[in-house]
């Protein structure tokens, strides 16, 4: 086995992220009982920005990202984290 097979094979895939539509977004964030400005701004993204996000617009993968490491679990974004540091890049 070369050293890039090794590489490839050793790296790890990348957790499933959270929400990746807007109805998961607005359902997280009313049952957390918060408004469009006070979850949104956790993670420096507009109040309008978020309600687009959450009418339907498609969210970018590093708003995605954003969202896991705010809202996920302690576990979760640990994990994210983790596989974060350890990739060359985000695909």
């Amino acid at each position: 086995m070369t050293e890039t097979t090794t590489t490839v094979s050793a790296r790890k895939k990348q957790p499933a992220l959270l929400f990746k539509a807007g109805a998961d977004v607005q359902a997280h964030r009313k049952k957390l009982g918060l408004n469009q400005s006070e979850f949104w701004s956790r993670i420096n993204v507009t109040q309008s920005g978020g309600s687009r996000y959450e009418s339907g617009r498609n969210i970018p993968k590093p708003v995605q990202l954003l969202l896991h490491l705010a809202y996920g679990t302690e576990k979760e974004s640990h994990k994210l984290l983790t596989w974060l540091r350890e990739s060359p890049r985000v695909s």
